[in-house]
């Protein structure tokens, strides 16, 4: 759901991955590798053990640039928590759990769009940005499922 008085947009579903929790879970917290199944994810770079940058866009025509810093990772409980900074401000949380034949994601994000040429726009453009996201997360529940197909055997 996206907020249509701000520039703030707060979204939530769910990915059903036919892989166990914890080789899910694995995937999740190991950005680095994200540009290689999300294809939305365009580059990830590490500053530190908890911190990177990232890079992504989807079908509109702009890159956004976001730093995220791992807030909490909870291996038992499945959760995993990313702040982010830059072209958006606020956070993302998946919480993997197990569900019979496979692993359901659940992600939650709530962020502002704080992307200087493209805040003015948060409102007339919401319906486009809400579906641009939509595709994102789309994209990356296909990914995270072909490449937990392809190295579930590589664990």
């Amino acid at each position: 759901m996206a907020d249509s008085r701000t520039n703030r947009f707060r979204f939530r579903g769910d990915w059903w991955v036919a892989a166990p929790p914890d080789a899910v879970y694995g995937v999740l917290v190991t950005p680095e590798d994200y540009p290689r199944w999300w294809p939305q994810v365009r580059e990830v770079v590490r500053t530190g053990p908890d911190t990177g940058s990232c890079r992504f866009r989807s079908a509109l025509p702009f890159d956004l640039r976001v730093g995220i810093r791992e807030t909490r990772r909870d291996p038992a409980a499945g959760v995993l928590h990313i702040a982010l900074s830059g072209d958006l401000d606020g956070w993302l949380r998946f919480s993997a759990s197990h569900r019979d034949p496979g692993t359901r994601v659940s992600w939650e994000q709530d962020t502002a769009l704080t992307k200087r040429l493209l805040r003015p726009l948060a409102r007339p453009l919401r319906s486009a940005f809400t579906a641009n996201h939509a595709l994102m997360m789309r994209g990356g529940q296909r990914g995270l499922r072909a490449w937990l197909g392809v190295h579930l055997d590589d664990r």
